[in-house]
């Protein structure tokens, strides 16, 4: 199952210093709440359209984890992994993301399949956006419109091999 995991860039270096992240993680999917709320939509989402919900949600709680590490660099990172279904849980808190799964396991730098990281230019929206994304959880607007300026950015993408080189730079 592909899985994306929110990180942070101190997230990156440990999966590439040990070579695994160790569970219990928590990760967003595309699960039954996720196709069934899109599904609602008059358009409807295809399969690529879900994991970018998916990827997005990870970006997201990405802001959440940056919070707590606050030497990381200001820019959400967000892992693409494919674990097997049998490592995955739903989150069953009704108060969780749609998207939201357990893993179980741990997840090794071979099962994951790209990294997706902010650039240069994103890190004044993402600070800004970590100062308040707990009050936009909460139902903040004002709150709401910084973390909205954060995910305005597109995350960069890197092949898995990319990653060591990505965090010289940083």
């Amino acid at each position: 199952m592909r899985v994306y995991l929110p990180a942070t860039t101190n997230v990156l270096r440990t999966l590439v210093d040990e070579g695994r992240l160790t569970g219990p993680l928590t990760a967003f999917a595309i699960t039954p709440n996720l196709r069934d709320f899109y599904a609602l939509s008059d358009a409807g989402a295809d399969e690529e359209e879900l994991e970018y919900a998916a990827l997005l949600a990870a970006a997201r709680a990405s802001l959440r984890l940056i919070d707590v590490d606050p030497a990381a660099a200001r820019r959400r990172v967000a892992l693409a992994a494919d674990v097997p279904d049998s490592a995955v849980a739903p989150v069953e808190d009704p108060d969780a993301d749609r998207g939201a799964v357990r893993i179980t396991g741990e997840v090794g730098l071979g099962d994951v399949a790209s990294a997706h990281v902010d650039g240069a230019e994103a890190e004044d929206d993402v600070r800004a956006a970590v100062a308040v994304v707990l009050e936009a959880d909460l139902g903040s607007e004002d709150a709401q419109f910084v973390v909205d300026q954060a995910e305005g950015h597109e995350l960069a993408w890197y092949a898995t091999q990319e990653i060591g080189t990505l965090l010289e730079l940083l």
